[in-house]
């Protein structure tokens, strides 16, 4: 038997871990050119708003602009920043799957 604490999250609450733990790898990584720190906080900042909305049918969803540009920014920041480029993987992966 499964207790109850072992499951895992819902996708809105993993997105809300993730999006945490990138915003705090972006902090600690010092070396991020500002345009694509600029770029990273945009896209987060989409995200949290789509989690605050009410959920709608996937019908009525705006096209997911954010995926490409996380996307470009996993490519950017895969050499110098790798725990960041696995964390937005991680994000993209979610967002995906949830159908954020």
């Amino acid at each position: 038997m499964i207790k109850p604490d072992t499951h895992p999250a819902d996708p809105p609450q993993q997105l809300r871990q993730i999006l945490q733990r990138v915003h705090a790898e972006l902090v600690a990584a010092p070396r991020v050119d500002a345009a694509s720190r600029r770029l990273l906080h945009e896209v987060l900042g989409d995200i949290e708003r789509v989690l605050g909305e009410p959920a709608r049918p996937a019908a009525e969803r705006p096209a997911r602009a954010h995926t490409p540009r996380l996307e470009a920014l996993v490519i950017a920041f895969e050499a110098e920043h790798p725990t960041l480029a696995g964390s937005l993987r991680q994000l993209i992966d979610l967002l995906d799957r949830g159908g954020f």
